[in-house]
């Protein structure tokens, strides 16, 4: 469904297609932004020296993008039947862990490779030439530096007077600039942009097939919007950043074509941003 909501020739694409402002051969994108002066800038920032993790738990009952989907088995290897492990000089025994998943499930980052359209990626790179099976050969997020910089969490469901926004709910630029103000704070170039809608908070636990099934979020407008402010990575407590169903007029995650195809901006999903 997302592809043919994105689908376009590649010709048309490829005569569209222009090269990154970080150069033709550029694949880090966004990363780029990454500076000793920018992190030094952030650290200054810090005055309660407080951590918070932003991810979430997972396992295999945690709903998921479809077909996605995780399996984990706890084995006691080479013990059946009642063997021990007397190498160790002792009747040893242990459990091991047995995982396979895909990683889109639950907090994760959206690399450069994720998603583009007519078949050109960030920076005009071919899926010919980068989608390999058995890995990306360019725009992996093995590639990825550590992104540090400032970050800005807007509270977009406390700005329109709500806990938790409602499935296909949407902002934009004007309802980005609005928060901020409210907030007091202001975004520009090297940021971590992250909103929070209250959706993973209000929905993830009570109501799981709901919170999978559609989300608020970015409309295409704020994505652009944010892209114009050269922001290194932006987030939501949401799966997928963007509102499903999508806001009138946009295709459905076409945000994401805007932020990691067109501006080489990495995206953050499934943020616990609650506790912020």
């Amino acid at each position: 469904a997302v592809g043919a909501l994105l689908a376009a020739s590649s010709a048309w694409a490829a005569t569209d297609c222009k090269p990154s402002k970080w150069g033709e051969k550029d694949t880090l994108g966004s990363a780029n932004l990454v500076s000793a002066e920018n992190t030094l800038m952030a650290a200054k920032l810090i005055k309660q020296g407080k951590s918070q993790a932003l991810g979430i738990v997972i396992d295999s009952e945690t709903p998921a993008f479809a077909p996605r989907s995780l399996s984990l088995q706890v084995v006691q290897p080479n013990q059946q039947g009642g063997q021990k492990l007397e190498s160790f000089g002792y009747p040893g025994n242990y459990n091991d862990d047995l995982l396979q998943t895909w990683v889109g499930i639950g907090s994760q980052i959206d690399g450069l490779g994720h998603l583009g359209e007519g078949g050109l990626y960030y920076n005009c790179l071919d899926e010919k030439e980068i989608s390999a099976i058995t890995g990306l050969t360019k725009l992996g997020v093995h590639d990825i530096p550590p992104l540090v910089g400032r970050g800005v969490v807007l509270d977009m469901a406390g700005h329109m007077g709500k806990k938790v926004l409602a499935a296909g709910e949407h902002f934009g630029e004007a309802e980005i600039k609005a928060a901020a103000k409210a907030q007091g704070v202001t975004l520009g170039k090297g940021d971590i942009v992250l909103f929070h809608t209250g959706w993973t908070e209000g929905k993830l636990e009570s109501d799981p097939k709901a919170w999978v099934s559609g989300e608020p979020g970015l409309n295409v407008s704020g994505a652009r919007y944010l892209a114009s402010l050269d922001v290194m990575a932006v987030g939501a407590d949401t799966w997928g950043v963007e509102p499903i169903p999508p806001a009138p007029g946009d295709g459905a995650f076409y945000g994401h074509v805007v932020l990691l195809q067109e501006n080489g901006i990495y995206l953050l999903e499934t943020m616990n941003t609650g506790p912020l």
